[in-house]
């Protein structure tokens, strides 16, 4: 019997159930959850998800929030780079 897992990965266990994109998504997004991820205090790829949302470094123990499959999001992207826009604006005056 061949293995599911070949081409499906993670989501090899659905089997033939769900769909073909579908499975793909949850694969993407296992994948993604479970690759290393760089620590915005120390900087090493030691971040791990300890509940939806809620990420810790292994290495430090900084703790922090963000999406819920990633530690950062898009949004959260925009909203930093929009921040960091605004304060040097007020630095520049």
């Amino acid at each position: 019997m061949a293995s599911n897992s070949s081409r499906t990965g993670s989501a090899g266990r659905f089997g033939a159930r769900y769909g073909r994109v579908a499975r793909k998504r949850v694969a993407e997004i296992e994948a993604d959850t479970r690759s290393d991820h760089e620590c915005p205090e120390c900087g090493r790829e030691r971040v791990v998800r300890t509940d939806t949302g809620i990420w810790e470094c292994e290495t430090c123990e900084h703790r922090f929030t963000g999406g819920a499959y990633r530690p950062q999001t898009p949004a959260g992207r925009t909203v930093t780079r929009s921040i960091r826009a605004a304060l040097s604006e007020d630095d520049e005056e």
